[in-house]
């Protein structure tokens, strides 16, 4: 690993634009020295996030579309599509996409599971905007689900996309062998489950109002909450790819970095932006007493952070080349976001 040639790309990538999702970003990096013939200067590579965010975004949202049409019992498909087709970055279809291609694979070999993951994002965003857990009345701009559809629809219908998206993956991945379709159910559902993003979300409940909350507990929290499907995400579309063992370590490491990133960024928005930058209502964590980053290191110390885990994210890629880029410029979204 040439960290040399890292740091350059570090620097050129934090002097670039920085701006929300949906405005032109341009990022330039510079191709890790193994790629480059001996005695030949690294040349520069010029990368569009913002194109490359809103072309994938356009095919997740229209295979989101066409993946759940409204039949009997009416009232709980609109619900569930309510949910699903509400919006969002669709940050974890798009890595899921991403990590296929740069192991080998197609965007059509990965749309399935992209969808898969969003099915299962949603049904946690509706299950913790209920009254019992976050109780939030809007989600993505719009009424949460329970707002519009009733506390016990909304229950119904996350509980509803969280076995489809099996059924998603497996009835309509295509040319894939199916001990990888496997390997990636079995990864997903350890995301999700106790040893996931359930178990996180009982210890971040369990440490509301609590006093002295460490930072092994709040890491705890977040990556099982929030990193643990976002490493599924990064996995799954590796694995689709057939990639070895080697490969999905660095991707491993790669996705908890950019997991924790994300939610230490989260946190410190629900403190400094908007509802309408949002999406949803802010203060929420100060209000519940929840253990968040800020709470812990301030807002700056916060911010540091997560650059730090972000550059350490991206070291993991430089083996791979100019087609780890998009990856790349991910990671870098996660800490310049404003929602």
């Amino acid at each position: 690993m040439d960290t040399k040639i890292f740091e350059q790309s570090k620097q050129s990538s934090q002097h670039n634009q920085r701006q929300r999702f949906g405005c032109e970003t341009v990022n330039t990096y510079l191709q890790p020295s193994h790629l480059v013939k001996a005695n030949a200067i690294p040349r520069e590579t010029i990368f569009h996030l913002s194109t490359y965010l809103s072309e994938r975004q356009a095919q997740v949202e229209a295979a989101l579309e066409r993946s759940i049409q409204v039949v009997y019992p009416e009232k709980l498909y609109e619900a569930m599509r309510y949910s699903l087709l509400a919006g969002g970055k669709r940050l974890r279809p798009i890595l899921c996409l991403a990590s296929c291609e740069l192991c080998g694979g197609t965007v059509e070999m990965a749309m399935p599971t992209a969808c898969a993951l969003e099915m299962v994002h949603t049904m946690s965003l509706m299950h913790d905007d209920l009254p019992a857990i976050d109780n939030d009345d809007y989600r993505r701009g719009k009424l949460t689900n329970h707002k519009v559809y009733g506390e016990a629809i909304a229950i119904l219908a996350g509980d509803a996309l969280l076995p489809y998206a099996f059924e998603f993956i497996v009835e309509k991945t295509k040319k894939v062998p199916a001990k990888r379709l496997l390997q990636i159910v079995a990864n997903l559902s350890h995301a999700i489950a106790a040893t996931g993003l359930v178990g996180g979300q009982v210890v971040d409940l369990e440490s509301e109002g609590l006093q002295n909350i460490g930072i092994e507990t709040i890491d705890f929290i977040h990556y099982h909450k929030t990193g643990a499907l976002l490493e599924a995400s990064v996995l799954s579309g590796a694995i689709l790819a057939g990639a070895n063992d080697e490969v999905l370590q660095h991707l491993s490491v790669y996705a908890r970095h950019i997991g924790l990133a994300f939610q230490i960024i989260d946190d410190v928005l629900d403190i400094t932006a908007t509802q309408e930058e949002l999406g949803k209502s802010p203060g929420k964590d100060k209000k519940a007493q929840k253990a968040t980053y800020p709470s812990l290191w301030g807002i700056e110390v916060s911010k540091s952070q997560a650059d730090k885990l972000v550059n350490s994210a991206k070291a993991e890629l430089i083996p791979f080349g100019e087609k780890a880029i998009p990856l790349m410029a991910i990671a870098d979204f996660i800490t310049s976001r404003t929602h």
